[in-house]
């Protein structure tokens, strides 16, 4: 059965020596923040994750959720019990403003902490994900009435919340949606339509549930343009906060899913909803983007969840596993065959998995303190550069992030060899679990096509020219630094490529946009290793200041942390270069073919 220990030491030499979190104590709720209380909170959470959660993902991957006849759905055996614990704890809360009912801590602890509860239970967590989402967009667009009688429940967790907005003709283009809303005389709206693929839209685990509807008014201009946004809760809640009737909104089917069994993946069905309007008419798509954004850094955490879960697994069998002999002699030679940890092909398996997950760590949180300096530094112009920043870069931690985590997954699982495709080893739901956050809250070729299309030229070019300086000075700065020259040099080759791959867009895809589309996948991942390099050589110069320091107690670790470095850069950073050479063929021959030749 598999097993899982919270990387609590990865993620505090992120927090404090690559980020130095300590740096940023001017910014509300970062004093709070003490290097103590930051150990403290997440040694909380590794337990939290690895003695509630993990337990159960299994059994719940095994059970999954059951929709009753009358419409209501239960939850795995344990799921409610686990979630009621998750939170008592006040981890819902963990970075939400203390008027709303949270601790007002930085969003960058809440994502080092919902690492290690996704890991440990990915269907689980989503339910509270989706009510954090929620949370945001409510906290961005709501009226002062509608924070005050849906946050605190929700900050709570004792109401969960939902993001509807795939119908069964459209997905990525809403402005093809066709659930209506009616106005009505007292200011609500009756909510009409059915909505498909709602995680978490029904389940047993809270008193309510609040869904954020996306719909179309009568008479509202067709196509995104006429979309607004509409709270429409489960019950009617009183003036008083109680709960009333049922409303209108009702779980018609369960999905039957490759993976995340244990989580309720509805379809929803709203048959003249009471609805409240979020935001301004017509402009729901500002107000969902901003839950939406949210959830999709959440999803690029479960990539680099899913894809650490996996790798643990695979380095617990690869040490135990006996097959065959090492190439350069016997290294167990006591034993009838050596681990097979020791063959170079399973070591090249390991590497590759633990470069890009210490990197995608340091990458999520780097991105989380980017999203904190945006809302919560006085300095407009540091929040201006920090939120174009985290904008250009969030589809690139989400698509890169996932399609790794998948990919990484199946190379976990590869690892365990016919042992990995047996569902009692636990590799198997990995993989099926890992499969979905490629596609929902944006397909990754969607996610490539919003690099390309739309944050690349977005205030004409001012986020990739941030970010390309923030890392070309790293690089001139450490230059000269022989400790650190191998590592600056291997990302500035790096940085010059997709600099050179940004060049040949605005020279080749102004005339013919086909040729963005064709290299927009690579062009993310060519930027997401780029990044990743960054990381890496951001944790290099710490591993080296740390030594340099005398750190004995921690020599072993930051030792290894240089040698993974080095892989990265060796093995791995190199891709840039085919990924260059693939954007710059254009789109011809991918094009070319008639529909019917296919």
């Amino acid at each position: 059965m598999p097993t899982y220990k919270a990387p609590v030491n990865d993620t505090l030499f992120v927090l404090n020596d690559v980020l130095g979190l300590e740096r940023y104590n001017n910014l509300p709720g970062f004093a709070d923040a003490t290097p103590d209380m930051i150990e403290a909170i997440l040694g909380e959470a590794a337990k939290m994750a690895e003695e509630v959660l993990f337990p159960l993902n299994y059994s719940g991957d095994q059970e999954g959720c059951t929709r009753h006849a009358d419409g209501t759905v239960s939850t795995p055996k344990g799921f409610k019990h686990a979630y009621d614990a998750y939170r008592e704890g006040g981890w819902i809360g963990l970075a939400v403003p203390q008027e709303f009912g949270g601790q007002g801590l930085p969003y960058t602890l809440h994502a080092a902490v919902c690492e290690y509860t996704s890991a440990a239970n990915m269907s689980l967590m989503m339910y509270p994900g989706l009510t954090q989402g929620a949370i945001a967009a409510i906290l961005a667009h709501g009226s002062d009435e509608q924070k005050k009688t849906y946050l605190q429940k929700m900050v709570e967790g004792t109401w969960s919340g939902t993001m509807n907005l795939t119908e069964p003709h459209c997905g990525t283009d809403l402005g093809l949606l066709r659930t209506k809303a009616v106005p009505q005389a007292d200011g609500s709206y009756k909510i009409t339509g059915q909505k498909i693929f709602i995680s978490a839209g029904e389940h047993d685990m809270t008193d309510n549930i609040v869904h954020l509807v996306l719909a179309r008014i009568e008479g509202a201009p067709e196509g995104t343009r006429g979309i607004s946004l509409f709270i429409v809760p489960k019950f009617m809640v009183g003036e008083d906060g109680s709960l009333g009737a049922r409303n209108g909104v009702s779980c018609g089917a369960i999905e039957h899913k490759m993976g995340i069994h244990a989580n309720a993946t509805c379809v929803m069905n709203y048959d003249e909803a009471t609805g409240y309007l979020i935001g301004a008419e017509n402009r729901g798509l500002n107000a969902m983007f901003v839950m939406m954004n949210e959830a999709r850094v959440s999803v690029g955490l479960q990539g680099v969840s899913v894809a650490e879960i996996a790798y643990q697994n695979a380095v617990a069998y690869a040490r135990d596993r006996l097959q065959g002999r090492s190439l350069s002699g016997p290294k167990a030679p006591d034993k009838k065959a050596d681990p097979i940890i020791v063959h170079p092909d399973i070591r090249r398996s390991l590497m590759t998995m633990r470069a890009f997950n210490e990197a995608g760590r340091a990458f999520l949180l780097w991105t989380a303190l980017k999203s904190d300096i945006a809302h919560r530094a006085t300095d407009e112009k540091e929040r201006q550069t920090a939120d174009d920043i985290l904008s250009l870069v969030t589809p690139i931690l989400k698509g890169v992030m996932t399609d790794k985590g998948f990919e990484h997954a199946v190379m976990a699982q590869q690892v365990f060899g016919g042992h990995g495709y047996i569902e009692e080893n636990g590799m198997s739901q990995y993989v099926r679990d890992a499969r979905i956050t490629m596609i929902y809250e944006g397909a990754n070729g969607i996610q490539a096509l919003d690099l390309v299309g739309r944050k690349l030229g977005l205030n004409g070019g001012r986020a990739v020219m941030a970010l390309f300086k923030e890392i070309g000075d790293f690089c001139e700065e450490n230059r000269n630094d022989e400790k650190l020259s191998f590592f600056t040099k291997q990302l500035k080759k790096g940085l010059n490529d997709v600099q050179a791959a940004t060049m040949w867009f605005m020279q080749h895809a102004m005339a013919k946009p086909d040729n963005a589309g064709a290299g927009s996948t690579d062009y993310m991942h060519l930027f997401g290793l780029v990044v990743l390099g960054y990381m890496w050589a951001k944790m290099a110069k710490a591993a080296t200041e740390g030594l340099a320091a005398g750190e004995t107690a921690r020599e072993e670790f930051l030792r290894n942390k240089l040698v993974t470095a080095r892989f990265f850069m060796e093995r791995i950073m190199p891709e840039t270069a085919l990924r260059k050479a693939r954007i710059e063929t254009g789109a011809e021959t991918m094009m070319t073919l008639s529909a019917e030749a296919f």
